[in-house]
């Protein structure tokens, strides 16, 4: 495990490195593991990501600012930024879980960044936890439309193609890997007017289209 990396990633260095390997380390694995630090990490996140919503958007309602709060602290976008860490490369997980392929799989990368943040708040404290929640979710709550709440990618993308008067997106399933219990799908999104290709994977085939649209939504808006 490259942890020196990963916290150049996360823009925090931990005092107590025994914090970081028990953030990363799944219940399958051994103990101590992460289920106490995501306890605690979830209520952390929740609060610095209110308080930031609060300060940047003052003339939203409390409703509106409850919506932006709970898409930026779901497990799509807790999957997101865990992706975006590269988070699977340094998990610890039991032998049946990385058969499964648990190091992906959005619920063990969520739960396991919200350790992550239980972890720094314990080694440095609320404002270094409020430090490295900034840091990474930065780019997400910077381009956030208040317009848009409650609006799923598929959705948005739908709306912004309708606008320009361009054909809807055409999504069909590239490949099915796993066993049945735990498949993962491959999903391709495609708008042959605008040259656009996406792809998006997911446990359910839902997922994966939601994915490959806000990709294709992110791509057409630059």
């Amino acid at each position: 495990m490259d942890e020196e990396r990963l916290q150049q990633r996360i823009g925090y260095t931990f005092v107590r490195s025994e914090l970081l390997a028990q953030a990363l380390t799944h219940r399958s694995h051994s103990i101590p593991h992460n289920e106490r630090l995501e306890f605690l990490g979830d209520s952390v996140l929740n609060c610095v990501i209110a308080a930031e919503l609060y300060q940047r958007f003052g003339k939203l309602a409390e409703g509106d600012l409850s919506r932006m709060r709970a898409n930026l602290v779901r497990q799509e976008t807790l999957h997101q930024v865990a992706q975006a860490l590269s988070l699977g490369d340094h998990l610890r997980l039991g032998e049946g879980e990385l058969k499964s392929g648990g190091f992906s799989r959005p619920s063990i990368l969520a739960d396991s960044f919200e350790a992550l943040i239980g972890a720094i708040f314990i080694d440095g404290g609320f404002g270094a936890a409020r430090e490295a929640i900034r840091h990474l979710y930065e780019p997400l709550i910077a381009d956030m439309d208040p317009k848009a709440l409650g609006k799923d990618p598929k959705t948005l993308l739908q709306e912004l193609l309708q606008a320009r008067k361009i054909a809807l997106p055409q999504y069909s399933v590239v490949a099915t890997r796993g066993a049945a219990h735990s498949q993962k799908f491959e999903v391709e999104c495609l708008i042959p007017e605008l040259s656009v290709r996406t792809a998006g994977s997911g446990s359910s085939r839902r997922t994966a289209e939601q994915e490959a649209a806000l990709r294709a939504f992110e791509q057409i808006r630059r």
